[in-house]
């Protein structure tokens, strides 16, 4: 037997209490000392993690300049403390995975599919059904189910009492005996469906992944933020001294930024018709939820209230709005618009700006010229990329965007000034027959905790003239 790979299995696919359930151990003081370690070296190493990120973000933060001394020094310390922890974890799991060697169940007793294989805790099917802890390990990331839909029709097999697959007993949602009773229900999806989707809400193509967001171990985290410009009045400051003279002094002006996550679910019903074919499942959920996850999260970084919702830019002090040319005609959008609107963007954050406009707008773009040259550039010309270019930056036509003539059908937005987070451990599913059962339906359920608002409280004045700038520019309606 692979005890490594056992050890990540188990790991990976059970809690403390499940191993030591499975392995038959009372709760005696020896192995009470073990779950409590092992749960407390999991909770110090989230601390670490999230020291650690803490302080890149604060360096990213700051013109993206390198760690400092003392901060490097301080990463490297937490990290050489996290492989301490994890050392002492994995050599307490071998304890246990050894005990669960022993402690493994006897041979059936009972008809393959009778009710005592639903109630029985340490039921393993037989035959060519029959899994070990080591294949358990191996695929602990899906649990041993080659793909989603196969993970969901072991779960409808299940409920509809013929029989519990093995590995569900890894991903069941709670560790109280609920598994493979109909009534109470619920499996947790495998973590490498969920990273499946969760990559695909995270990935360039999606506004939040474009603000690269912070996991967080706790529910929120606060950043100091500087909001002086060189050329201001507050903040550091620098003097020209004459020979001997006093050296004037300054301090910096920091302000926090506060970020706190927020719930946002997903619930998506399934025919059990179309469970019947694990393939065209497994498609159509790992499809489907990304978008909906990813355009509630699109839609609340762009108009969140900040209520029970991340803070959208639209609504935020420090959006600037480009007021219409006179006279311009209604639902237009024009060359001048564009060549104002990416002179309030500062020079320093454009190289990361992108367009977004609603779909309804394309059209007007392509005739767009100053004098007698393009402002746009359509995708698969010079631009190169699978976005056009609009005044040298990538067009997004986007659903979060209003019709056109309305406030925010364009925005020029750097979405790197919009501070995101998420809950480390990332997207939580499960699945259940039970919410619809009357309709036959199953359900499934996706759980992501995020939030953000802009890093930039208010637009900033120039050093000379009064068109403010900002991150975040829109077209006043028109």
């Amino acid at each position: 037997m692979n005890t490594r790979n056992l050890r990540a299995g188990l790991l990976a696919s059970m809690s403390v209490a499940a191993i030591l359930a499975s392995a038959g151990l009372a709760y005696a003081k020896g192995e009470d000392s073990h779950a409590e370690r092992l749960a407390t070296n999991k909770a110090e190493q989230e601390k670490l993690l999230a020291r650690c990120a803490e302080l890149q973000a604060i360096a990213d933060a700051d013109d993206g300049r390198d760690l400092t001394k003392a901060e490097a020094d301080e990463v490297a310390e937490n990290m050489r403390a996290f492989e301490r922890l994890e050392e002492d974890s994995e050599r307490r799991l071998t304890l246990l995975a050894a005990a669960e060697r022993l402690n493994k169940p006897s041979g059936r007793k009972t008809a393959p599919g009778s009710k005592e294989d639903v109630d029985d805790p340490n039921f393993r099917p037989a035959g060519s059904a029959a899994r070990d802890l080591d294949s358990l390990a191996a695929n602990s990331k899906t649990f041993g189910f080659k793909t989603l839909g196969e993970f969901a029709m072991k779960v409808r097999q299940s409920q509809l009492g013929q029989g519990t697959d093995a590995r569900l007993k890894a991903a069941a949602a709670s560790t109280i005996a609920t598994e493979g009773v109909g009534a109470d229900g619920g499996f947790a999806v495998p973590p490498e469906f969920r990273a499946t989707i969760m990559q695909r809400v995270l990935s360039q193509d999606s506004l939040f992944g474009r603000t690269n967001p912070i996991p967080l171990s706790g529910n929120s985290i606060t950043f100091p933020a500087d909001m002086t410009t060189p050329w201001g009045s507050s903040g550091i400051q620098a003097y020209w001294e004459g020979e001997g003279d006093t050296r004037t002094q300054s301090k910096p002006k920091l302000e926090g930024v506060t970020a706190k996550l927020y719930g946002l679910s997903c619930l998506v019903p399934v025919s059990n018709e179309l469970l019947e074919d694990a393939a065209a499942l497994g498609g159509y959920i790992e499809s489907k939820a990304p978008q909906v996850i990813d355009f509630k999260l699109s839609y609340a970084l762009v108009w969140g209230n900040g209520v029970g919702m991340p803070l959208g830019f639209m609504n935020a002090p420090c959006l600037v709005t480009q007021a219409a040319e006179s006279a311009q005609t209604t639902d237009t959008i024009n060359a001048q618009n564009v060549v104002k609107m990416y002179s309030r963007m500062p020079a320093d954050l454009r190289p990361n700006a992108v367009w977004l406009i609603h779909p309804d707008a394309e059209p007007q773009l392509p005739l767009m010229t100053i004098g007698n040259q393009p402002v746009y550039i359509p995708p698969g010309g010079l631009s190169g990329s699978p976005y056009g270019n609009l005044y040298g930056r990538p067009v997004i036509p986007h659903e979060v965007c209003e019709t056109v003539g309305d406030l925010g059908d364009i925005m020029f937005v750097d979405m790197s000034s919009y501070l995101a987070v998420r809950k480390a451990s990332g997207l939580q599913t499960a699945v259940s027959i039970h919410l619809w059962f009357d309709q036959n339906l199953s359900a499934y359920r996706f759980i992501l905790r995020a939030g953000g608002q802009p890093w930039w409280s208010a637009a900033i004045s120039p050093r000379d003239g009064s068109n403010t700038r900002s991150p975040f520019v829109t077209l006043a309606s028109r």
